[in-house]
């Protein structure tokens, strides 16, 4: 049995900030079942990795992701295969969910590197991730009201309003149209708009300095902001964050850091 290769690397060079990168360039980083399987692997790995604190995702070649692969071939979706078509497709939509998932409740941040191209399943990895760096060269499209779908696809109707607005959101999701870097910029959708090649570096140095939080912090910080997001009040919010404060006082980093503050260096973090 022939192996096939991996379609998803994670670059441990700097421990702490890993980058996983999709890797099927001559598909523009599509979303096959194949890549899929190694992107919930991947990230698996990495939300248990005590050494990495901070995750950038990128893609390989001429884009970030150009969605899902829609010329098909290759390994079925788990427990897809001997269904009718809806079960099939079923499977094969939960399955391309549970990569977007494993992205969103990985435990470390994740700042996705965008470039070129980040539509339909694309722009839903790049949504589903904490931060966004792109270049001048990314564009963004919800698209698959383009092929007579919606454009309610794999978490892209939850995240895009929450950080561009209804407004905006509706505007790209009925409109199936593609938006260039500088007006996602303005949308509200990046964090960091650089010139044409340097995503990935300011992604790196940015995760980088990320990376110098204890990892308490950085841990329950992304897990409080998500879970409060839903809140259905600031009361319910307000009692999360009261419990993640107390707990955080027993790691002894706040200790730590009044400590080297007074001493004038960098706090020494203890462990989680």
């Amino acid at each position: 049995m022939s192996s096939r290769p991996n379609y998803v690397s994670i670059d441990r060079t700097i421990p702490e900030v890993p980058v996983a990168t999709l890797d099927r360039p001559d598909r523009r980083n599509a979303l096959s079942m194949e890549l899929v399987s190694d992107g919930i692997a991947a990230f698996k790995e990495l939300h248990r990795d005590r050494d990495a604190q901070v995750i950038v995702l990128t893609g390989s070649g001429d884009g970030f992701c150009a969605g899902a692969d829609l010329k098909g071939g290759g390994e079925p979706a788990p427990d897809s295969e001997g269904r009718g078509p809806v079960g099939s497709v079923y499977r094969s939509q939960e399955h391309i969910v549970d990569f977007m998932m494993a992205v969103h409740e990985c435990d470390k941040p994740v700042i996705a590197a965008v470039h070129g191209a980040a539509v339909g399943g694309g722009l839903a990895l790049a949504l589903a991730s904490d931060l966004r760096v792109a270049d001048s060269t990314a564009y963004f499209g919800s698209v698959f009201i383009n092929v007579g779908l919606t454009s309610c696809d794999i978490g892209t109707s939850y995240f895009l309003p929450r950080l561009v607005g209804s407004g905006h959101a509706m505007d790209m999701m009925l409109s199936g149209r593609h938006v260039a870097a500088a007006e996602a910029d303005k949308m509200g959708m990046l964090n960091r708009l650089v010139p044409e090649g340097e995503h990935l570096a300011t992604a790196i140095e940015w995760a980088r300095q990320i990376a110098k939080q204890n990892e308490y912090g950085l841990w329950l910080t992304k897990r409080g902001l998500w879970s409060n997001i839903d809140a259905p009040s600031v009361r319910h919010a307000i009692e999360l964050e009261n419990r993640q404060q107390v707990l955080g006082t027993f790691t002894g980093n706040m200790t730590e850091a009044m400590r080297a503050f007074g001493e004038r260096r960098d706090p020494n973090w203890g462990p989680m």
